[in-house]
């Protein structure tokens, strides 16, 4: 299977051996994003709405670069520091999306790159046009 990097100027750039979304057919794997200002490199203050907010932007610049758009998007993975923030994140996160929901999983770990509060990763599918 051919695979195609899909990169955004708009968003994080990687900082590992890893790609911001990867296309394999017609499925788009986005790499996790954190509330990381793509233009400062810093995590954005004002917690964890904040860093919902910014992961979200994040996946829509990424988006937007494989000609998408959130509505493309059937699964997230949400990872967060403290399940207490599990509201708080929600609330942002369901500003983001409209019925049908994307299929998501939602896990506590203890500690995400540069401490942020929220990682979020999502899997997109670009229809074939004809």
């Amino acid at each position: 299977m051919i695979t195609k990097k899909i990169e955004s100027s708009n968003a994080p750039a990687a900082i590992g051996p890893y790609s911001q979304a990867i296309r394999a057919g017609n499925t788009i794997y986005l790499s996790g994003q954190i509330g990381l200002d793509p233009k400062t490199g810093q995590i954005v203050e004002g917690g964890i709405e904040a860093q919902t907010r910014q992961a979200l932007e994040n996946i829509k610049a990424v988006l937007f670069a494989a000609e998408l758009n959130l509505t493309s998007i059937v699964k997230t993975e949400v990872y967060l520091t403290d399940m207490a923030d599990f509201a708080k994140m929600n609330e942002i996160y369901a500003t983001y999306f409209a019925e049908p929901y994307p299929a998501r999983v939602t896990v506590a770990v203890r500690q995400l790159p540069k401490d942020a509060k929220v990682e979020i990763a999502a899997t997109a599918i670009k229809e074939f046009q004809l």
